[in-house]
């Protein structure tokens, strides 16, 4: 195999800097202070991302005794609900909380990136790039605070870099090490399903690769057969708990449980062609830095074991991106770690790959701040101010627009379709088990106080359901307040015969 020569730092840096930035501690200290920057921007902001904000509400409603899919509703496993249920533990409302618990899953993401980056022999100054060029494109793919791969990701890379060790266990036969790494990464991939559940793709290529470097380790069948059994079970145990706590229930949990997370997502309509092409085409573009290098590094770099693993393993992220089908550019957020770690070789062959990288990564951070204005969380709660003033005995209605209002406001919750998109908009229409426009009647009928809505949507409405709101803010209600949300307008409507609040 060929292996390239650690850069040194330059001649003028102190000799006991050098020796501190070339250890572990300090590569950890270097990119958790690169997260914190740019993520700090969010620190704090309720409308972040749209999902993750819905995460908190379900996570904090859990901690007050709501039943998860029953009382509220959404098709991602449990597991991410009891991790943000967690968040909710910790001082605050929640949302520094979870932002801070994924910075510092980001950075040390970026720290395995670099650790794998070293043992390929790729020098202190490519792995360094590499976890940072994970952290910086997080964000460039709405990874700047809160979503679930932030989480997941660590474990998936931590299972990866026990994976990429694999080569040198074969050659020294260590088929005892082999059955503990199998079974510690497949447990991490177990973990990180449930999170989500794309990542048994990628659970199943690290399983795959320990068998095969298992067997080629000289390990008999029977070990071969046995740890294949335990590292299966191992994967899939988490999720099997958690079925298993739904069917020992009443028939209702059970059947709301299999129904969000295994049937729902069959049922769920398609997007316009245009639209996936166009944000396919978004994805592309941002992560063309990174593809270009990955390309470069697999013709010009060195040929080492742990890198064409790599290649498979972003091979095997690609199938778990391309799986759901709606390619929202979050759901490219698994590719980065594989895809930063595989681009690594060429920073270490061109340092002039580096500098075009991080500037072209730099001028896309930049656009992206520019068009995303964190004081948009600052109108958001001034609207909640003004929904928990409204008198009234009945629960206010989020339409369309921001769940954190619920969170902010502490009112309660009218639904349990409380993510917007579920009722409002015509992807979810008839992929979430009830009649949604029977669902919109029956929350009208009892008259919310206040009702929030847009006036232009994310993604097309529902039309049914948008007409009967639209009807019922004509009749009863009056517009008090519009805050401004990503070149839109989230308004809020008091019911007519109501106290208005003061729009402060």
């Amino acid at each position: 195999m060929t292996e390239m020569t650690p850069a040194r730092p330059a001649d003028s840096m102190p000799h006991g800097l050098k020796l501190f930035l070339n250890r572990p501690i300090g590569a950890a200290l270097m990119l958790l202070a690169f997260a914190v920057l740019t993520r700090m921007r969010d620190f704090g902001n309720p409308v972040a991302h749209v999902d993750e904000q819905y995460y908190l509400l379900v996570g904090d409603r859990i901690l007050h005794g709501a039943r998860l899919y029953i009382d509220l509703w959404d098709r991602k496993p449990p597991g991410l609900f009891l991790l943000f249920a967690g968040f909710r533990l910790l001082p605050g409302d929640g949302f520094l909380a979870y932002q801070l618990v994924g910075t510092a899953c980001t950075a040390a993401t970026g720290w395995l990136i670099w650790l794998a980056a070293r043992r390929m022999a790729l020098g202190f100054p490519a792995g360094l790039a590499a976890g940072a060029a994970y952290i910086l494109w997080l964000p460039l793919l709405s990874g700047g605070s809160g979503q679930s791969p932030v989480f997941y990701n660590l474990a998936m890379t931590a299972a990866a870099v026990l994976t990429l060790e694999l080569p040198r266990l074969a050659e020294r036969r260590a088929v005892g090490a082999i059955v503990v790494s199998g079974a510690v990464a497949c447990l991490l991939a177990g973990i990180a399903i449930q999170i989500k559940y794309t990542p048994l793709v990628e659970g199943a290529f690290f399983g795959l690769a320990h068998l095969w470097y298992l067997w080629r380790a000289r390990a008999n069948i029977l070990i071969v057969g046995l740890a294949a059994l335990v590292w299966m079970t191992l994967g899939l145990l988490p999720t099997a708990l958690v079925v298993l706590y739904f069917w020992q229930g009443d028939a209702a949990a059970f059947d709301a449980f299999w129904f969000a997370n295994f049937t729902s997502i069959t049922l769920r309509r398609g997007y316009p062609a245009a639209k996936i092409i166009g944000r396919l085409a978004g994805i592309g573009g941002q992560l063309l830095p990174l593809v270009a290098c990955a390309v470069y590094a697999w013709r010009k770099g060195p040929k080492h074991p742990a890198l064409t693993l790599t290649r498979i393993w972003l091979g095997f992220a690609l199938i778990a991106f391309a799986m759901i089908g709606a390619f929202f550019d979050h759901y490219a957020l698994p590719l980065v770690a594989p895809l930063a770690l595989a681009a690594a070789p060429a920073f270490a062959l061109r340092r002039r790959a580096v500098a075009a990288v991080f500037a072209i990564g730099a001028g896309l951070f930049v656009f992206h701040a520019a068009t995303n204005d964190p004081g948009e969380g600052d109108g958001i709660r001034r609207m909640a101010r003004a929904m928990a003033a409204v008198d009234g005995r009945e629960c206010p209605y989020v339409f369309a627009g921001d769940s954190s209002l619920y969170h902010l406001s502490g009112g309660c919750i009218p639904t349990a379709y409380a993510f917007p998109s579920s009722l409002a908009y015509e992807a979810e229409r008839g992929a979430i088990g009830i009649d949604e426009s029977a669902e919109v009647a029956r929350i009208l009928a009892r008259r919310p106080p206040a009702i929030v809505t847009m006036d232009d949507p994310f993604s097309p409405w529902n039309a049914a359901t948008q007409a009967q709101v639209s009807g019922a803010l004509a009749r009863d209600y009056r517009l008090v307040m519009a805050i401004p949300r990503e070149e839109r307008h989230e308004l809020l409507y008091v019911r007519r015969d109501l106290r208005i609040p003061p729009a402060n």
